[in-house]
C-alpha cells in the first residue's frame, strides 16, 4: 500500500508522458500510451517466412532472416516518433523501441539468438554532429532483451553520403556503393551477427553494409531487425 500511495503522489508530481500525444496516460516502463501503441501496426514479419523485409534481398545479400517491427507511413505517428529518436536528441525513446524489437525476436522461433548486434554505422562526422547513432540506441535495446553485446565500431563508414530519402532505387544503390568496410581487427569471425537499422525502404545501405561482413569475414551468419518496414 505504501508502495503504491508513492508511486500515485511521484505521478502527480512528475507525470510520465506519452511521447506520441503527450497525455499522462502511460503504463509502468512505457513510453506511449496504448492509445497511441494502437496507431503502431506490427508486421508480424518475424514469424513469417519469406517475408516482404526478406524478399527485398533475394539475390542481393545472404542473410539467414530478416524483420521490421512496424509498417511506415509517411506523416504516421511512427514517422513522427522516429524523428524524435533521430533528429530531436530523444535517446530514451529509441531504446525502448529496440526493447521492443528485443522482445519481438526472443519469441520468434525463426531468428537465432545473435552473438552479437551490429547497428548500421553512420560516418563519424554526421555522428558527431548528431551525438549519437539512432541504429546503435535500437540495437542497445535489443541487447538488453537478448543478453549479447553490442559492437560499435566493427563495421566502418568510410565516406559521407547524401541522404536517401528522394532517391530513386538505383540513385540509392550507387550512392552507398564501397561505403562500408569492417575493422582490421575485427570481432565478427565465425560470428551470428544481427544487423540493425530503423527504417529499410529499398534496403540499399544494409545491402552495402551487410555484403561488405560477408565479402570481408570468413564464416560469418547475417540476420537483419529494423524497426520500420516502408514500402518501396
Amino acid at each position: 500500500m505504501i508502495k503504491t500511495a508513492f508511486n500515485s503522489v511521484s505521478h502527480l508530481l512528475f507525470p510520465q508522458l506519452c511521447n506520441g500525444c503527450g497525455s499522462d496516460l502511460v503504463n509502468g516502463h512505457h513510453l506511449i500510451c496504448l492509445k497511441c501503441y494502437q496507431h503502431l501496426h506490427e508486421t508480424g514479419f518475424a514469424s513469417l517466412a519469406n517475408n516482404p523485409v526478406e524478399k527485398t534481398f533475394w539475390g542481393r545479400l545472404i542473410c539467414s532472416s530478416a524483420m521490421s517491427q512496424y509498417y511506415f507511413a509517411k506523416d504516421s505517428l511512427l514517422q513522427q516518433l522516429i524523428h524524435q529518436f533521430k533528429y530531436k536528441d530523444n535517446k530514451e525513446l529509441a531504446h525502448y523501441f529496440g526493447t521492443l524489437m528485443g522482445e519481438t525476436l526472443q519469441t520468434s522461433s525463426r531468428f537465432q539468438l545473435p552473438d552479437a548486434i551490429v547497428p548500421l554505422p553512420l560516418f563519424p562526422d554526421k555522428e558527431y554532429k548528431r551525438g549519437y547513432n539512432q541504429a546503435a540506441l535500437l540495437g542497445e535495446g535489443i541487447a538488453a532483451v537478448l543478453q549479447v553485446p553490442v559492437l560499435y565500431n566493427a563495421v566502418l563508414r568510410t565516406r559521407y553520403t547524401t541522404t536517401q530519402t528522394h532517391k530513386t532505387r538505383m540513385e540509392r544503390w550507387q550512392n552507398v556503393e564501397g561505403v562500408f568496410t569492417t575493422a582490421a581487427n575485427t570481432e565478427l569471425r565465425q560470428k551470428n551477427i544481427l544487423l540493425v537499422d530503423d527504417v529499410i525502404t529499398t534496403g540499399a545501405t544494409i545491402e552495402a553494409c551487410g555484403n561488405a561482413i560477408l565479402e570481408d569475414v570468413p564464416d560469418v551468419k547475417l540476420s537483419i531487425a529494423t524497426l520500420a518496414f516502408a514500402a518501396a
